[in-house]
């Protein structure tokens, strides 16, 4: 009777675990950590297509992309936070990795003439900042807002995109 007891409270247990962590992934504003590698690799693969060397991970950046993308969270407006660093801001539906981020950000490098250093039809500032050789520390995040959409944010250190400079 003790073994019965003892394998019925821990199959309710885990299964009052599974719940709520079901009902924690429903929230809004909660969603599963991205892992960082996947903004950096495709930051990476993009600047390396240039002959730009790699960025990498910074804690503190990241911190500061995770507060701001949390004050988003209602309503997913596409807002920049107006810090020190240089930003990008993507929006999308449900499951946005920061990976998708990024190359929504790179589709726009026919936009750049490298020879004129300005966009040509569309934007492209969001593609300059990506591969902008002086950048070297990047963190990102992202957060699920309360309309369902998902708002990703990646700020760069140094901040690129200045008047008058190549970006490579």
């Amino acid at each position: 009777m003790g073994y019965s007891s003892n394998l019925l409270l821990c199959i309710f247990s885990t299964a009052l675990i599974l719940a709520a962590h079901t009902s924690l992934a429903r929230k809004v504003g909660y969603y599963p950590p991205n892992p960082h590698q996947d903004f950096v690799d495709e930051h990476n693969r993009a600047r390396a297509a240039v002959g730009v060397g790699p960025i990498k991970w910074n804690d503190t950046v990241a911190a500061y992309a995770q507060q701001y993308a949390n004050t988003r969270v209602r309503g997913c407006d596409m807002e920049h936070s107006g810090g020190p660093y240089g930003e990008n801001l993507a929006e999308g539906y449900e499951e946005m990795t920061g990976a998708q981020a990024v190359k929504f950000w790179v589709t726009e490098k026919p936009n750049y003439n490298y020879a004129s250093n300005k966009c040509v039809g569309d934007e492209c500032g969001h593609y300059t900042q990506v591969v902008w050789r002086n950048s070297i520390h990047l963190g990102c995040a992202r957060v699920k807002c309360d309309n369902n959409w998902v708002f990703v944010i990646c700020s760069y250190d140094p901040p690129g995109n200045y008047e008058d400079e190549r970006p490579y």
